[in-house]
């Protein structure tokens, strides 16, 4: 028995007494503060988009592949089969425009097509509330704070 811990004595709990660490347990760290201002703003993940041209081009890849599977177990001959697949492949690659795939259909995995959805979307918003582009968060504030400075420092007589 050693530093006040565990069973006074083992007999009749049903255990040795042995006493180990709880593995499990996380320690609370330091808060981080942020002491820059920009840090504190919201900014959104950008998504990569080599990782997104490599998924349309997968999806073409894979439409061209069910088409090839198609073609070949319709006996089609082999060149035929080239020449159906390639011009497949230059209509679809010639489609492809960013097709503005809704959120909901997006899967969770899918964290660079969300990312732009929501970027998409929240340039929507910010364009139907008619929010500047230049606008920045708490310049409101900040310009009442300087009104009332200024009102504080050269008081109106009458």
């Amino acid at each position: 028995m050693s530093s006040n811990v565990g069973l006074n004595t083992p007999r009749g709990s049903g255990t040795s007494g042995y006493v180990q660490r709880n593995q499990s347990f996380l320690r609370p760290r330091d808060p981080i503060i942020p002491t820059d201002i920009h840090s504190q703003k919201h900014q959104p993940r950008q998504p990569d988009q080599e990782i997104l041209k490599h998924d349309r081009l997968r999806e073409i890849e894979v439409k061209v592949f069910d088409m090839q599977v198609q073609l070949e177990d319709d006996d089609v001959d082999e060149d035929e089969i080239e020449i159906r697949t390639a011009a497949l492949r230059k209509q679809l690659t010639d489609d492809i425009t960013d097709s503005q795939t809704g959120v909901r259909d997006l899967k969770p995995h899918q964290v660079h097509e969300l990312a732009q959805a929501k970027i998409a979307e929240s340039e929507k918003l910010r364009k139907a509330l008619g929010i500047r582009e230049d606008y920045e968060e708490g310049s409101h504030w900040r310009r009442q704070e300087e009104r009332s400075m200024a009102a504080r420092n050269h008081p109106v007589d009458n």
